[in-house]
């Protein structure tokens, strides 16, 4: 577990939300990966913002009542991400996890988004090192 490096857990399956893109898009992005947020890329895949559920609900109640229309991932993600290497240990990261934290850390290499770490995933490794948890077949 101690040379477990966040490149070993990283998920790179899912596609980052682009700038510009409709809420209601970045919505059914997130529920279809199943996280609780994305990172923001520009068109060279540099990590631009964030975008989180909680973004997406404040954002969508206030439009729907002031009868807006659809706002777009720029108007309501979060500027200034924390950013994680693919080279930071698990055993780090999971250190700093915590109240307040973010649940999902976009992986950068050279200042190019490669994929993000959820605690799902740090949790998946924790029980395949043998915490004596059965790890279900999605994760």
């Amino acid at each position: 577990m101690q040379s477990l490096k966040v490149s070993d857990v990283m998920w790179n399956h899912i596609e980052p939300i682009r700038r510009g893109t409709p809420l209601t898009k970045v919505v059914k992005t997130l529920l279809h990966n199943h996280v609780t947020g994305l990172p923001v890329v520009d068109d060279h895949r540099k990590v631009i913002g964030f975008v989180s559920e909680q973004d997406c609900i404040h954002a969508l109640l206030v439009s729907n009542y002031h009868h807006e229309g659809d706002p777009i991932v720029d108007d309501v993600m979060f500027r200034n991400p924390v950013t994680i290497s693919p080279e930071m240990s698990v055993v780090d990261l999971a250190q700093n996890l915590g109240a307040g934290k973010p649940k999902v850390y976009p992986v950068v290499d050279h200042d190019r988004l490669i994929g993000i770490v959820t605690r799902t995933a740090i949790l998946a490794e924790f029980a395949k090192a043998g915490y004596g948890i059965e790890v279900p077949k999605y994760a």
